[in-house]
């Protein structure tokens, strides 16, 4: 079928984070990382369906759930998964903090790529662990890895873990195979086991394809944990599902325990129906999101190239989180985004949110029906043009 993403549904008084700010404003948010489309149909049928029964009480995972995701693995990324890998989660935070607190003890490390999901430090700061950072370098065009920092800051022997964001949020690099393996190597020398965020595995444009790390081979699966859910990909985040792989049984038993003793192991009864259809049905639906995504991303290059000429725009590989350079408008990101907010009733994300290195950066969501896109890129436009 064809699927509709220019019509506007209005998201206001419905309890939805990115819309409530303020609702007697007329704020237009394109911050958080939520898309304005409708799902795709099978998860809106299997949805209703499941209301119909009108009994939602505790609910098993069933065997259908593990192979949806199993087969979505091999499907679109092409790599053969085993269901015992599978630990259901209710989100990709909560996973993270559940590895971290199971591998590391008060006081250890745990290495990062900044800038990058500001989440990532609540995950570690909670487990009373020391944020160690391997700032990523922007050439002008795109972000590149340190490797030799990296491998520095790796060879700490307090640090335990790094989390690798892959495709990257805020700056939307897909990983190259090669880089991936610099990584992989380095973590095995001195021991780190690599904690994957791969949450926006399934939103890559032309030209670029997602590589999941524990592919690449035996000795990658076995010292990797990866974080997977079909939240960003189908817009469902609000129904609290996820699922960590972990080939390794070793580890395995240690993520399960911290699972359950943080009581973050069972999905709900609507997020199971909703990966099942998701992942079996739903790839139509995400195809052609991707295809106007594209389109939504050309319309911002032309319109920034023409119009907001100062700033400049990181073309990114993946994901539809967009990362802008704004250093020459000459006031801070967070000025810049307080601005925006104030006079022009528009709210993005400050770079800074994403650590030092995203000073002079800002954050923008393209997922929405491109006529948002359109306005909030002229309201942008109209407080630049009073500095």
């Amino acid at each position: 079928m064809k699927y509709d993403f220019d019509s506007v549904i209005n998201r206001r008084n419905t309890n939805s984070v990115k819309w409530n700010m303020n609702p007697e404003q007329d704020i237009l948010p394109m911050w958080i990382a939520d898309m304005d489309f409708k799902t795709a149909e099978p998860i809106i049928k299997v949805l209703e369906k499941r209301v119909q029964h009108g009994i939602f009480g505790y609910a098993e995972t069933p065997r259908e759930y593990f192979e949806a995701e199993v087969n979505w693995w091999y499907k679109r990324h092409n790599f053969r998964i085993k269901e015992e890998w599978i630990e259901p989660t209710t989100g990709v935070i909560p996973s993270l903090s559940a590895v971290v607190q199971a591998f590391t003890e008060p006081g250890d490390k745990v290495l990062i790529q900044s800038p990058v999901y500001n989440y990532f430090n609540s995950s570690i700061i909670n487990n009373k662990c020391e944020i160690v950072l391997n700032e990523l370098k922007y050439n002008g065009e795109y972000y590149k890895i340190d490797f030799d920092d990296f491998e520095k800051k790796a060879s700490d022997e307090k640090v335990k873990i790094f989390i690798l964001c892959n495709p990257h949020n805020p700056v939307g690099r897909v990983w190259s195979k090669d880089e991936l393996e610099r990584l992989g190597e380095i973590c095995l020398n001195y021991n780190v086991i690599v904690l994957v965020d791969e949450i926006h595995r399934d939103l890559t444009y032309k030209g670029n394809k997602h590589i999941p790390f524990a592919a690449i081979n035996e000795k990658f699966l076995m010292n990797s944990i990866t974080c997977t859910a079909p939240s960003k990909t189908f817009n469902i985040a609000g129904l609290k599902t996820s699922n960590i792989i972990v080939a390794n049984e070793e580890y395995r038993k240690k993520v399960n325990r911290s699972l359950n003793v943080n009581e973050t192991i069972e999905p709900n009864i609507f997020g199971i129906e909703a990966l099942i259809a998701a992942y079996s049905e739903g790839e139509e639906w995400l195809d052609q999101l991707l295809v106007y995504l594209e389109e939504n991303l050309n319309f911002l290059y032309s319109f920034i190239n023409k119009r907001i000429p100062k700033l400049k725009v990181v073309k990114p590989q993946g994901t539809y989180l967009i990362w802008i350079d704004c250093r020459s408008i000459g006031i801070s990101s967070k000025e810049l985004s307080k601005k925006v907010l104030e006079e022009g009733n528009l709210r993005i994300s400050d770079g800074g949110t994403y650590g030092e290195a995203g000073e002079g950066f800002i954050r923008i969501n393209i997922a929405c029906p491109r006529t948002l896109l359109r306005d909030g890129l002229e309201r942008l436009e109209k407080v630049l043009k009073k500095l």
